[in-house]
């Protein structure tokens, strides 16, 4: 699973900080609301499959979006193993993924683009 991560520039450093040591809790502002969105395709396997994959991960993104800095946007990209993993597995994964995500340098995104092949 590949989560990619995007906090909006006029977050200040308040607005994305955690409270106290449990990351589950970041500060809420008023207004600027977290959204998740899947892509979940054919390599992952028939349509039925993708269905449930995508409900279960949007089941657990739901449950997950609260303890994201305020008006992030999350792209939950599911990979093949997806289809077989189960239900706690996926969430398990969703986890790792997230906590990856949020560990990165913010400003790194903008830096990070396609040179066509070259490092």
């Amino acid at each position: 699973m590949v989560v990619h991560l995007t906090v909006p520039a006029a977050a200040t450093e308040h607005e994305t900080a955690w409270q106290g040591a449990d990351p589950g809790h970041a500060v809420a502002v008023s207004g600027q609301v977290s959204q998740a969105g899947f892509v979940v395709s054919k390599a992952v396997g028939n349509a039925v499959i993708r269905n449930t994959v995508k409900r279960r991960l949007r089941h657990l993104a739901a449950e997950r979006l609260a303890g994201l800095p305020a008006g992030a946007t999350v792209v939950v990209r599911a990979l093949p193993q997806a289809a077989s993993a189960s239900y706690e597995q996926l969430g398990r994964d969703l986890d790792a993924a997230l906590a990856a995500a949020l560990k990165r340098d913010p400003g790194q995104a903008s830096r990070r683009r396609s040179t066509g092949g070259k490092s």
